[in-house]
């Protein structure tokens, strides 16, 4: 089974990555919600466990973007410290399968993990192409374009062109965007900026107005020329 956990919290991590692996899981994961877009963009996974409450893109925010911008048919485990039935319902209403309350029995969420891949058949429905505006990009066949015209990208421009797509207009992190290039592993130098750099030059010099935005001090996001702010 292959298995994609959002989860902000390091030690909660750890635990599953400790009782998961053993068991011959192969594990991702993400420590932010926009990290586990892009995962859930690039890779199929058997289940997702996905955190509610995220920095930058919310759990429930996730698990709609999964279901309605890339029509994902994967289960998704919410796991949350609400309990109440209102928190619940919303849980299932942004796409969730199924729901475990913190802290939880690791037996229990294996059950569930296998119970919820069974149901599943191994069917999970992508429709992997972005779209923002001119832009379009399939992550599959890595090809990227704008109003037709073909964009070639380094591998990190098309990381970083798959998360701000997923994500706009809304603007993603600076440091949700180094997560989903570089991992836990960050350079200490301003490498990003420079990767940001080179895909303005492909995305946006050709033509007559820009779409990649910086947020001085936040991050970047896609907007479209006519966009207010």
């Amino acid at each position: 089974m292959r298995i994609l956990i959002v989860e902000d919290n390091p030690d909660i991590l750890a635990n599953l990555y400790g009782f998961l692996e053993p068991k011959g899981y192969a594990v991702d994961s993400a420590r932010n919600g926009y990290g586990g877009l892009a995962l859930a963009s690039e890779n199929n996974y058997d289940v997702i466990v996905l955190d509610v409450m995220l920095p930058g893109l919310s759990g429930l925010e996730l698990c709609q973007k999964l279901r309605t911008e890339l029509s994902s048919a994967t289960p998704v485990l919410m796991l949350t410290a609400r309990d109440s039935l209102q928190d619940k319902v919303l849980g299932f209403d942004s796409g969730a399968d199924d729901y475990l309350v913190k802290p939880f029995s690791l037996v229990e969420l294996d059950v569930r993990l296998k119970a919820l891949a069974r149901r599943a058949g191994g069917q999970h429905a992508f429709s992997r192409v972005l779209r923002f505006g001119p832009l379009v990009f399939d992550p599959d066949q890595q090809q990227a374009s704008r109003d037709g015209v073909r964009i070639v990208l380094t591998k990190t421009g098309y990381v970083l062109l798959r998360c701000l797509m997923a994500a706009a207009p809304r603007i993603v992190p600076r440091e949700a965007l180094e997560q989903a290039v570089w991992g836990e592993d960050r350079p200490e130098s301003d490498a990003l900026r420079t990767h940001i750099h080179a895909l303005r030059q492909a995305v946006d010099k050709p033509f007559a107005s820009p779409l990649v935005h910086t947020i001085a001090g936040v991050g970047y996001k896609l907007a479209m020329p006519d966009a207010p702010g």
